[in-house]
């Protein structure tokens, strides 16, 4: 019986293996552009927007964030998703001038919970 348990056991492990990658990929590509800025003056410079970590709206989703929603301590960010909050990479930090004038991040959902592709602080206008 032991030996039974132990070859399922290796089963569920291959299975998983091959679901997981096939999780990651199939919901970062539920944040791809629908076409409904097409005509906003802003899409390119959104398109072209990268933090070292990527192109910014490659698989993510950008949102705008509330001031009570994000906070920078001793040069670093964190912005609070889905009520938790988040640690922002330095790596994911945009320092070009924001266009858009609002605080905006790009996260990424993945098995493993919330990443942040790229965080842009807003123009404190």
């Amino acid at each position: 019986m032991i030996g039974a348990d132990m070859d399922r056991l290796k089963l569920s492990r291959r299975s998983a293996l091959l679901v997981v990658p096939f999780v990651l990929y199939t919901r970062s590509a539920l944040g791809r552009d629908d076409g409904r800025y097409t005509d906003s003056p802003l899409k390119p410079w959104f398109d072209s927007l990268r933090s070292h970590l990527g192109p910014c709206c490659s698989d993510a989703d950008g949102v705008a964030v509330a001031d009570p929603d994000w906070e920078s301590h001793n040069g670093h960010y964190r912005v609070r998703l889905e009520g938790q909050w988040v640690e922002v990479p330095d790596e994911a930090v945009i320092t070009e001038p924001n266009l858009a004038g609002r605080t905006m991040v790009w996260p990424v959902k993945t098995a493993f919970g919330i990443s942040i592709r790229c965080f842009m602080p807003g123009s404190m206008i």
